[in-house]
């Protein structure tokens, strides 16, 4: 049985995550150990502090004491700020303390397009715009062009933790844009799980959200690789069809 590990910051939708183990079968054991959050606040500076070394290396020496296969640090904000090679220092260290491989929700997102061949994204934010921002370069960075972005300009993730599916579902409609060939909703602190069919059939395309990819990600460098129901596009394209892709970053 794979049994993949996050570190997620604070508490705002952690129970996005049993949904996820039990919408996935049973077969796979998610485990969630929560970081240190100084000060909830989606700004540059506070974000550069939840992903900080300190933080994330305690949070993943208690993920290697449970004998993880893989290790997803579940934020991302806290990754993206930290620019590309800057987040994947964060990832090769959480690794490294883990004892597994790891990666990050900002990894997770561009190793989904490109298992999916997707190149032209819209993105449904719930941050501030100069937040924001930093993920759209982000993107960039890894070739993904972004046709449309808006933030709802929420500052808190406990806030973003109380925003009901109806709601969801029409914000991230608005987001949409028709050159887009799927929508991104980049926040952990956002519940998912139960509405990621509704997502896209609103839409009529894939829709991809930081918990969902987040789960994906660790099941892929877990090798837990089958194709699942029930939980989006990405996940019924199977974990493991964007090992090649994923390879490059």
């Amino acid at each position: 049985m794979a049994s993949v590990g996050f570190l997620y910051p604070g508490y705002s939708a952690e129970d996005d995550y049993p949904e996820f183990e039990r919408l996935l079968g049973g077969d796979v054991r998610l485990h969630l150990v929560h970081t240190l959050m100084r000060e909830d606040a989606h700004r540059v500076d506070a974000l550069l502090d939840v992903g900080g070394s300190d933080v994330l290396g305690e949070g993943a020496r208690e993920l290697r004491a449970r004998g993880v296969d893989a290790a997803v640090w579940a934020c991302t904000s806290g990754s993206f700020v930290f620019g590309w090679e800057g987040a994947r220092a964060q990832a090769e260290r959480v690794g490294a303390e883990a004892g597994a491989p790891a990666s990050s929700t900002s990894f997770a997102f561009v190793h989904a397009l490109r298992a999916l061949g997707i190149g032209r994204v819209a993105i449904a934010a719930s941050y501030p715009d100069d937040v924001a921002e930093h993920f759209v370069g982000f993107l960039g960075d890894a070739g993904i062009d972004v046709a449309a972005w808006s933030g709802r300009g929420i500052v808190t993730a406990a806030e973003v933790g109380t925003l009901q599916g109806a709601d969801v579902l029409d914000w991230v409609a608005a987001g949409d844009h028709p050159d887009a060939e799927a929508v991104l909703v980049p926040d952990t602190a956002l519940h998912s799980a139960a509405i990621l069919d509704a997502l896209e059939e609103r839409l009529g395309k894939t829709v991809l959200t930081a918990n969902q990819v987040s789960v994906w990600e660790g099941l892929r460098l877990a090798g837990a690789a089958g194709p699942r129901e029930g939980l989006g596009t990405l996940f019924r394209a199977g974990a493991g069809a964007g090992a090649a892709a994923a390879a490059e970053g």
